[in-house]
């Protein structure tokens, strides 16, 4: 029995409707991947731009810096752990500087290492000084031990275990219960290259 017309004409009405809808979806789908691509690119120009700047301020600080910090790379050597038992310190050299106190800004450079006289971290890199830390958001032996010193100043920091990583431990060469010293040049702070939008917010 023929299809009377009309029901051809409906029929071929929700065909057509069916199919725009299809291919609105696979529009839609390709522009979101087209999107992603962008962003993606652009973050990671953003990123790249952001390193750059980096490594340009770290080098023109490396040139101030080098010479006077890497005096003491040969400083690190095995101590006695069980002889830490409480936080200590000692000038390499007095600066000339502000007066550091708990709520200081300030930057640093840094070599940290374990009783095996193992490096676990330290700012200088292949005859160079990477950029320098920011002052304040450290482990409670190294955020005490500042105090006191002078902005342009050395100085070793002793911390026992409880005022380092406890009883987690950092990773290999910090096991639970280890304590540290740290050698910790203190500089005027830098001020630090900002961190592209997009780049704090995929980071957040």
């Amino acid at each position: 029995m023929a299809t009377p017309k009309s029901q051809r004409i409906g029929l071929w009405i929700i065909v057509i409707v069916l199919t725009m809808g299809t291919l609105g979806s696979f529009v839609v789908m390709g522009l979101s991947i087209s999107n992603q691509k962008t962003d993606s690119s652009q973050l990671q120009k953003d990123y790249a731009d952001y390193q750059a700047k980096v490594a340009v301020q770290a080098t023109e600080l490396s040139g101030k810096y080098y010479a006077e910090f890497s005096k003491y790379a040969s400083v690190p050597a095995v101590f006695n752990a069980d002889d830490v038992k409480e936080l200590a310190t000692n000038d390499l050299k007095v600066g000339d500087g502000e007066v550091l106190t708990a709520t200081t800004a300030y930057s640093a450079y840094y070599i940290g290492w374990n009783p095996k006289g193992v490096i676990f971290d330290q700012s200088i890199a292949s005859g160079a000084l990477k950029a320098p830390l920011a002052g304040g958001n450290m482990i409670a032996g190294w955020n005490e031990g500042i105090v006191g010193m002078k902005v342009g100043g050395v100085r070793e920091i002793t911390i026992p275990s409880a005022k380092a990583y406890g009883e987690k431990g950092s990773g290999e060469n910090i096991p639970a219960n280890t304590p540290l010293k740290f050698i910790v040049m203190v500089i005027p702070k830098v001020t630090e290259v900002p961190i592209p939008s997009a780049l704090s917010a995929q980071a957040n």
